[in-house]
């Protein structure tokens, strides 16, 4: 008797949440398409803040607004006594001036950082709002079945908050978003454009690289370009500096233990042909998944920069800001967890993959609670990884057919944790 149970009873969740999603497909597809033609920068993501509100609100959710300056946060409380689970999806654009061929292309300008450039969904922030909305009706749908609570985290500024600003994750835990009630578990995806659809990748333990952001300041000493041994070059000291950081990755660090990476992404300094001007400014990033590497890049960044600009004759100003720490997937609910994402997808479909470079502020959230992060297909079928427009880019694509299962897979999740916590959480 138990054993017939057990098989007819488990599959019901699963088709019920299948059905309900595959029925909101068109919305979210219309959702997504309304947030990808208005994007918003970091904190700055009123419009679609008003919108989700507006929906949690309209399911009868608990709702807080004005998290982290443009952040919504709904609760969704079940019938049934039990534990805390987090779904978050992040709400920012990109300055990227797009060039994706697609009827809800954005026209959206604006000034940034002194340029004047579009801003687009160049990271498909868009299509996570809108599976998240998904969720959210999926599951208010089944709220007197849930043993538990769900809180649904609608995040800004992922991508980094303006200059001068705080933002992100770390802004909205130390709101309190992980408190009043006390989140037990956090799950969170990404689409990626060069993942094909219906496939999902996910990788137990260090995920995402741990991401630093620093500027170099070289001053020299200006002169006519046509007397530089009156001066001292920053120009020519720089492009040695920028020579010698490609060494730490390829000769001061064991890559065997652990990958890592130091990016040069620009550097500004002169305005005429025939000046050497003073100062030069670069600007990087420094990826990293070992703590030991991570101090240890920074050291050498530092003294190559410094020592280099002193055998010149020139200084350097040497800053680095510690952006954001490693993702890092919890072993145990990661593999407590992946059983539902191969009932959802298929075990075929869902597939172990290498730790990636980019970097999440997700990881916030898994240094203060256990934390799932995993990764949905967006590339349509039968299209070569390489021939896809990686994100951050003009023509970033995604095939939305793919995220019907985003919104089962989170909801899913979301209901499977509860019913495998909710007799712990009741007993305390």
């Amino acid at each position: 008797m138990l054993i017939c149970f057990t098989i007819f009873s488990q599959p019901l969740p699963l088709a019920q949440i299948n059905a309900k999603a595959q029925a909101l497909e068109g919305k979210i597809i219309n959702w997504r398409r309304d947030f990808h033609e208005h994007p918003e920068l970091g904190n700055r993501e009123k419009r679609t803040a008003e919108i989700v509100a507006a929906h949690l609100t309209a399911l009868g959710f608990e709702v807080k607004t004005g998290v982290a300056h443009t952040g919504v946060v709904g609760l969704l409380k079940g019938g049934k006594p039990g534990p805390v689970v987090a779904l978050r999806a992040d709400m920012d654009g990109l300055p990227v001036t797009e060039r994706a061929d697609v009827p809800f292309k954005s026209s959206v300008v604006t000034d940034y950082n002194g340029q004047t450039t579009g801003v687009m969904h160049a990271c498909g922030h868009d299509t996570h709002v809108a599976m998240l909305m998904g969720v959210a009706e999926v599951l208010a749908s089944m709220r007197s079945d849930l043993k538990g609570s769900v809180k649904f985290i609608f995040q800004p500024a992922e991508e980094g908050a303006p200059e001068g600003e705080e933002g992100g994750a770390k802004l909205m835990i130390k709101e309190g978003v992980l408190e009043n009630p006390k989140v037990d578990a956090i799950f969170g995806l990404h689409i990626n454009s060069q993942t094909e659809v219906n496939k999902i990748t996910y990788r137990p333990g260090a995920t995402m690289a741990a991401v630093d952001f620093f500027s170099i300041d070289v001053k020299g000493k200006q002169t006519h370009g046509a007397y530089p041994w009156s001066g001292v070059d920053p120009i020519v000291t720089s492009s040695q500096i920028v020579t010698a950081l490609q060494t730490i990755v390829s000769r001061n660090l064991d890559i065997t233990q652990a990958p890592a990476v130091v990016t040069i992404g620009a550097i500004h300094g002169g305005i005429r042909q025939n000046i050497i001007p003073e100062q030069v400014k670069m600007i990087g990033t420094i990826r990293t998944f070992d703590e030991g590497m991570h101090s240890y890049v920074h050291k050498r960044v530092n003294d190559i920069s410094t020592h280099i600009a002193e055998s010149a004759g020139a200084t350097a100003t040497v800053k680095i800001d510690v952006l954001y720490p490693v993702t890092y997937n919890n072993e145990a609910l990661t593999e407590k967890m992946i059983g539902t994402l191969h009932q959802v997808a298929g075990k075929e479909n869902v597939i172990l993959t290498t730790a990636k470079t980019g970097a999440e502020d997700f990881s916030y959230y898994q240094q203060k609670v256990p934390g799932f992060f995993f990764f949905l297909g967006g590339m349509p079928k039968g299209k070569k990884p390489e021939d896809a427009s990686p994100h951050h880019t003009p023509d970033f694509y995604i095939d939305e057919s793919g995220m019907v299962l985003g919104v089962k897979s989170l909801s899913r999740l979301a209901v499977d944790y509860l019913e495998q916590h909710s007799g712990a959480k009741s007993k305390k």
